[in-house]
């Protein structure tokens, strides 16, 4: 059975970049998948009929003695012994604060940065390049005029922003627009059934007003939406523990109940139901989201082809609801 798809880029010259919406989250491989479990995935991905990879020059930074570029060159290795590049939409980012050596989104270090990750990528392009975050110290004329110079040459189709304001937003569109370069044409925000307001205030008005494609990650919110940790003590160990014990309040554990009710209801997994109701906000395109696991993978699947109902949707929005 094909997979249903949607426009990762809407608009104009966006002919073939239809994923499947639930997007592959990169950032494991190199981090929690080894080199052996990362080729597992990566071929049961595009096994399942999934076709969109996110990863990013600063992945896994994070894990003692990394220096970044690790989960790129992974996938790179994979793309090379299995010949399969055109059968993934490829995205990755650049301008991350903890990157070693880090230069922002200054022009120049742009034009560096890239022909690094093609280079770990083993390939001649990307399908969608990405601003990791705001640099308030580099002109965004200068950051466009690099993109712009990139897209001449082939080795960007597209640019995306994550981590921006509504206003930088709106600001980097106008720029675009008056300087006649390159627009950001999709966003990565942070957002799930628990962060909602960031997204909901201050972002979503403004990929509905430009027509961008949105991929939210942490969709899953570090795996505490998957319902694994019923409580903060069942997260204790894990690799993810710092980042879910947020999570555990009042309005987390309404969330998980709701987020179970749904789950009985349709039969679907929790983390299918929470991937399910971003699918269902009229600005999201498709989840971001990561297994650690071929297993894992279910959930996605489900998500794809799960219709909640109205009434379903509702309930989760009412759970998760958060006070201005």
């Amino acid at each position: 059975m094909a997979m249903k798809m949607r426009s990762l880029v809407k608009g104009d010259g966006a002919a073939g970049l239809e994923i499947v919406p639930v997007v592959f989250g990169g950032n494991v491989f190199g981090w929690t998948a080894d080199e052996a479990r990362s080729f597992e995935l990566l071929d049961a991905w595009v096994d399942r009929g999934f076709n969109c990879v996110d990863t990013a020059d600063v992945y896994s930074v994070w894990v003692p003695g990394h220096v970044g570029g690790e989960s790129e060159t992974l996938i790179g290795r994979w793309l090379a012994r299995t010949g399969k590049r055109d059968k993934v939409v490829l995205l990755t980012k650049v301008g991350h604060k903890g990157m070693p050596g880090g230069e922002g989104l200054k022009k120049e270090y742009i034009l560096r940065e890239v022909e690094a990750s093609l280079t770990r990528l083993q390939t001649e392009y990307v399908d969608l390049y990405q601003s990791h975050m705001d640099d308030a110290g580099t002109p965004l004329e200068e950051t466009l005029e690099a993109y712009a110079r990139l897209m001449e040459q082939g080795k960007v189709r597209f640019i995306g922003a994550s981590n921006y304001t509504g206003a930088r937003l709106v600001e980097a569109m106008e720029v675009a627009e008056a300087k006649k370069l390159p627009a950001y044409r999709v966003l990565q925000p942070e957002y799930n059934l628990y962060d909602r307001q960031g997204y909901e205030q201050d972002l979503a008005a403004v990929a509905e007003r430009y027509g961008l494609g949105v991929i939210p990650y942490f969709s899953l919110a570090s795996g505490f939406l998957t319902g694994k940790y019923r409580t903060l003590e069942d997260a204790k160990g894990a690799k993810r523990e710092s980042r879910v014990q947020k999570y555990f309040d009042e309005r987390g554990m309404r969330i998980l109940k709701a987020l179970r009710q749904v789950s009985e209801e349709t039969g679907a997994s929790e983390a299918a139901v929470a991937m399910a109701w971003l699918l269902a906000q009229p600005t999201v395109t498709a989840p971001i989201a990561s297994a650690t696991s071929v297993g894992q993978m279910d959930a996605m699947v489900e998500a794809v082809g799960l219709e909640l109902s109205e009434g379903q949707v509702g309930m989760l929005t009412e759970a998760s609801g958060y006070s201005l």
